[in-house]
C-alpha cells in the first residue's frame, strides 16, 4: 500500500537552488539566438554516494525533453548550460540520480584488500551487465566484454585497473541507471529574441519635420531621410506615432493650451474624423505609403518601429463608438489624463477597469497585429507603466505567441520595480535611468544593478541620452562635448542605445525655462526646421561611434562590462571584451565637458589576456592614434574639445606552441 504523499522513497538525489529563475520560476529569462543559458544547481544526497545529473530542455511545444550533462563545480554546486537556436520560448529542468557505478568507480580505487577488491570487482561486473541491457547493439556487445573482463580469471590488479579504465567510464556514462532520478520542483522558462534585441542602435525622427521648411512632410519625404540614416550607422528608425492627430483641445506651440490654426498638435493625442490607431494622418500619406516606406527601409538595412500610445484624443472614433471604454465624470465629461498638477486635455486615458474589458483588451492586441500585418515588427510602447500589468503580460505572449521575432520597447520612466515588473512580464528592451546618471559613481553603481545582479536575466536596457519629452541638464550646459561624452556611453555601457534627432546631433540644447527638461520649440507641437548639412553637425562623429560598434563584438554584449581605477574622478575608465571573435576594448571617457582631465588607469593585465612582461599597442579607435603601454599602470588625458573620450582597442600579445608572436 503505498505511503500518501510519498512517489517513491527510493528517489535520494535533492535538487536545490536551481538558477537562473526569476521569481521561482514564475516570470521567463531573455535570451537571444545563438546565446547560451547557463544553469547552476545545488545536487546533493544522503551518505556518500555519488550522483550526476543533467540539464533538460526542450522547446515549448516539443514532447521531448533534450539534455546537456551538468559538472560539479565545489560545495555540491553544479553547472551546465545550453544553446537556444530557434524564435520563441524554451523550458529548462534539472534531473539528477545517485550513481552506482561512479560510486562503485570511486570506492574501487580506495579499496587495498584482495578480499574487497575480488568482491568489489564481481558487483561491478552486475553493473556494467545492467548497463549493457539498457545500451544499443554496438555498445552493448563493449558492455558486455568489460564486464567479462571484470570477472574473468586475469590477474587481480589487471582486473583492478579494468574497471577504473576511463573508457569503461566514459562507456557507462552514457547508459546510466536512471529509475529512480529526481526533477527539480521548478521548471525555467527561456524567451528567445532576435539578436536586435540584444544590440542596435536606434535613430528617432518626426516625419512631419521632414519637408520643413517647405511644410508638413510626407512619408515620401520620410525615405529621402532614410539614407542620412543609414549612412550613420543605425540599425532602427523609430517614427512617433504616425496617426490623425484631434483636434479639441490640440495644444499649440510649447504646449500651450491655444492652438493657432496651423499648429499640427500632439502626435500622441491620436484619432480624429479621419480614423484612429489604425489609420495614418492623411498629411504624411496612405497606408500604401507607409508599407512602400518599410520596404525602403529595409532595402537601406534599417528596421522601422513605430510607436504604440493606448490613448486616444477627444475625436477619436472610439470614443463615440464605445463610451463603455472610458471613465467618465460626475458631470458626464469623459476623464482626460492628467499627473497633478500636469494635465493633458487633448488625451484620454482608456479605462482599464471598465466593465467591458475584455473586448478592450481584445481591440488593443487588433491594433497590434494590424502593424504587423503591414510588416511592422518593432513597437516602441508609450507610458506601460500607466496601463495594468496582467494586460501587457496577456498581450505581449498573445502577440510573441504568433509572432516571435516581434521586440517590444517598454518606455518606462517610473519606479524601479514597477519598470522590472514590466520587462518581466515580457518587453524586450526597457529605456533606463542612464538619461540622469552623471557622475562616475552614479554610473559604476547603475551599470552594476544592471549587469552583475539577476536583473541582467530578465531586464535588457537600452541607453538614451535624449527623447522628444527629455532635454537633461547636462546636455544643456555641457555644450559639443556633452553631447559627444554621453553619446560614447550610451553606445559603448549598452548593446542597444538610440538618440532622438536631428535635435541630437545638431547640439539641440535650449530648455523652454530654466529648471525644466521640456525642449524649446518642442517638435511635439510644431514643425521643426532641421539643417541637416551643418558645420557643427556631429553626423560624422556619431557614423565613426556606430562602426566601431558594428567593427567590435566586445560592444556588442552588456554582461562584459568591467569597471577599472581611474585616480581622477572625472575619467570613466571600463573595458569589454569578446573571446569568439578575440576583441578587447577599453573606454575612458571624460566626465567634464568644460575642461581637459588626465591621470592613471589600472588595468588588471592578467585577466584581461595581456602579458605584463611585453608592451603592448593601445589604438584608440575615435582619433586613430597609436600609443605603446607598459604594464598595468598608464598614463590618459583627455581634451573634451578634440575628443571627450579614448576607445581604445588593446592588442594582446599571445605566445603560440611554436613560440611565434601574434596580435590580435
Amino acid at each position: 500500500m503505498p505511503l500518501p504523499g510519498i512517489e517513491d522513497g527510493r528517489r535520494r538525489a535533492i535538487i536545490e537552488r536551481m538558477e537562473p529563475l526569476i521569481d521561482g520560476g514564475r516570470f521567463p529569462i531573455k535570451r537571444t539566438l545563438g546565446e547560451s543559458v547557463v544553469v547552476e544547481a545545488d545536487l546533493f544526497a544522503d551518505g556518500h554516494d555519488l550522483l550526476a545529473g543533467t540539464i533538460q530542455y526542450r522547446r515549448e511545444e516539443e514532447p521531448d525533453w533534450r539534455e546537456t550533462p551538468l559538472a560539479p563545480l565545489a560545495n555540491d554546486r553544479w553547472r551546465g548550460s545550453f544553446s537556444v537556436d530557434r524564435l520563441g520560448r524554451y523550458r529548462f529542468r534539472i534531473a539528477a540520480w545517485v550513481d552506482h557505478f561512479l560510486t562503485w568507480r570511486h570506492d574501487l580505487a580506495r579499496r587495498e584488500t584482495p578480499e574487497d577488491i575480488t568482491v568489489a570487482l564481481v558487483i561491478g561486473g552486475a553493473l556494467v551487465e545492467a548497463a549493457a541491457q539498457r545500451a544499443g547493439n554496438d555498445d552493448a556487445l563493449k558492455l558486455r566484454t568489460w564486464a567479462a573482463r571484470l570477472r574473468g580469471d586475469a590477474p587481480l590488479a589487471l582486473r583492478r585497473a579494468t574497471g577504473l579504465n576511463p573508457e569503461l567510464e566514459a562507456l557507462m556514462r552514457r547508459y546510466p541507471d536512471r529509475r529512480l532520478e529526481n526533477h527539480s520542483e521548478q521548471v525555467g522558462d527561456v524567451v528567445v529574441d532576435r539578436p536586435l534585441a540584444r544590440f542596435g542602435a536606434w535613430y528617432e525622427f518626426f516625419p512631419r519635420s521632414c519637408s520643413a521648411p517647405s511644410g508638413h512632410g510626407t512619408l515620401h519625404d520620410c525615405e529621402a531621410r532614410l539614407a542620412y540614416v543609414a549612412e550613420m550607422g543605425f540599425d532602427i528608425v523609430y517614427l512617433p506615432p504616425i496617426h490623425p492627430i484631434g483636434q479639441t483641445h490640440r495644444k499649440g506651440r510649447n504646449n500651450s493650451l491655444t492652438a493657432e490654426t496651423n499648429d499640427p498638435g500632439s502626435p500622441w493625442a491620436i484619432g480624429s474624423a479621419e480614423g484612429g490607431h489604425k489609420s495614418v494622418h492623411p498629411l504624411l500619406g496612405s497606408l500604401e505609403e507607409f508599407r512602400h516606406f518599410l520596404a525602403a527601409a529595409e532595402a537601406r538595412g534599417l528596421e522601422v518601429a513605430i510607436d504604440i500610445a493606448f490613448q486616444c484624443a477627444p475625436d477619436h472614433p472610439y470614443v463615440g463608438e464605445h463610451p463603455e471604454w472610458f471613465l467618465h465624470r460626475p458631470d458626464g465629461s469623459v476623464q482626460y489624463a492628467e499627473n497633478p498638477p500636469k494635465k493633458y486635455e487633448d488625451i484620454y486615458p482608456f479605462h482599464f477597469e471598465a466593465e467591458a474589458w475584455e473586448p478592450l483588451w481584445l481591440e488593443l492586441k487588433s491594433v497590434i497585429d494590424f502593424w504587423i500585418e503591414q510588416g511592422v515588427t518593432i513597437f516602441r510602447v508609450d507610458n506601460p507603466h500607466t496601463k495594468p500589468f496582467p494586460f501587457w503580460e496577456w498581450l505581449i505572449n498573445a502577440v510573441k505567441s504568433e509572432h516571435p521575432e516581434v521586440l517590444f520597447l517598454a518606455e518606462a520612466f517610473s519606479r524601479p520595480k514597477i519598470m522590472y515588473r514590466l520587462a518581466k512580464l515580457g518587453f524586450s528592451q526597457s529605456y533606463t535611468y542612464f538619461t540622469w546618471r552623471n557622475t562616475k559613481w552614479e554610473i559604476e553603481h547603475y551599470m552594476a544593478e544592471l549587469t552583475r545582479g539577476r536583473v541582467r536575466e530578465f531586464f535588457r536596457p537600452n541607453f538614451w541620452p535624449n527623447t522628444p519629452d527629455i532635454l537633461p541638464e547636462y546636455l544643456q550646459y555641457g555644450g559639443r562635448a556633452a553631447f559627444m561624452n554621453r553619446l560614447v556611453l550610451a553606445a559603448t555601457l549598452s548593446a542597444s542605445y538610440g538618440v532622438y534627432g536631428p535635435a541630437f546631433e545638431l547640439l539641440e540644447g535650449r530648455a523652454r525655462e530654466p529648471g525644466s527638461e521640456e525642449y524649446l520649440d518642442s517638435e511635439k507641437y510644431q514643425v521643426r526646421d532641421w539643417n541637416l548639412e551643418r558645420p557643427d553637425s556631429l553626423r560624422e562623429f556619431i557614423t565613426r561611434v556606430n562602426r566601431i560598434r558594428r567593427e567590435n563584438p566586445a560592444l556588442q554584449h552588456d554582461w562584459n562590462l568591467r569597471f577599472h581605477p581611474a585616480d581622477n574622478p572625472e575619467l570613466l575608465c571600463y573595458s569589454k571584451w569578446s573571446d569568439e571573435p578575440a576583441n578587447l576594448l577599453l573606454v575612458v571617457v571624460n566626465l567634464d565637458p568644460h575642461h581637459t582631465q588626465s591621470g592613471w588607469v589600472d588595468l588588471p593585465l592578467d585577466d584581461l589576456g595581456i602579458d605584463s612582461t611585453h608592451p603592448f599597442q593601445a589604438h584608440d579607435l575615435l582619433t586613430g592614434s597609436r600609443h605603446l603601454w607598459h604594464g598595468s599602470h598608464n598614463y590618459v588625458q583627455v581634451d573634451p574639445a578634440r575628443s571627450p573620450a579614448h576607445i581604445f582597442r588593446l592588442r594582446r600579445r599571445i605566445r603560440t606552441e611554436h613560440d611565434f608572436e601574434y596580435f590580435f
